[in-house]
């Protein structure tokens, strides 16, 4: 049997894909009496999203104003959030106009964080390294969807990003990536699904 090694790693791509649908679709989420049930959109919206959050980002790249920026993009039901670190008001507001500007995006939510100081070498290597951590610790925590939250750091300040379905998941994140070596202050920056 002669199987070109280009088709073989579209079918794993595709079936890891499959069975990583199936497992969220069957997760079991605990929830006590007090607390709302998640947030729910159809498979129509979060595809729409995905598609405004993909515009959006090439929008951004695109911007010989923006490009160069570490901004992290997320949208839920056409809101899109902003977030990460920017150099100035000037390149936020210009991030800002241009992901009101793309096609989809009903709202746009400034999530951004300015830089201050300037940064080493050194720095970004300790900031991906945390990164990295805090990125690790999020999904070893099965009480936080993880993959809904965006992370970005400077100088050891670690912003958190995204939509969650509860204050509880926040909560949960913000103390988990306080936990993290290296990690010298959080900014929240996590809204509530709606």
């Amino acid at each position: 049997m002669n199987i070109r090694p280009h088709s073989l790693a579209l079918n794993l791509t595709l079936s890891a894909s499959i069975v990583l649908l199936a497992t969220g679709c069957n997760r079991q989420e605990t929830r006590t009496p007090d607390t709302p049930a998640p947030a729910t959109t159809t498979v129509g919206t979060e595809i729409d999203d995905t598609v405004v959050t993909s515009r959006v980002k090439s929008a951004l790249m695109a911007d010989q104003e923006t490009k160069g920026f570490d901004i992290k993009v997320e949208t839920r039901k056409g809101v899109v959030q902003l977030s990460g670190f920017v150099d100035g008001r000037f390149q936020a507001d210009r991030a800002i106009m241009v992901a009101r500007a793309t096609e989809g995006a009903k709202k746009v939510e400034d999530n951004m964080t300015i830089k201050t100081g300037k940064e080493s070498v050194g720095n970004q290597i300790d900031d991906s390294v945390i990164t990295t951590r805090v990125r690790s610790a999020l999904v070893s925590d099965p009480s936080i969807k993880s993959f809904d939250i965006a992370v970005a750091t400077r100088k050891g300040e670690v912003q958190l990003s995204g939509f969650v379905d509860n204050q509880t998941q926040i909560d949960n994140a913000i103390a988990t990536a306080r936990g993290v070596e290296g990690v010298q202050s959080v900014i929240n920056q996590i809204a509530i699904k709606k």
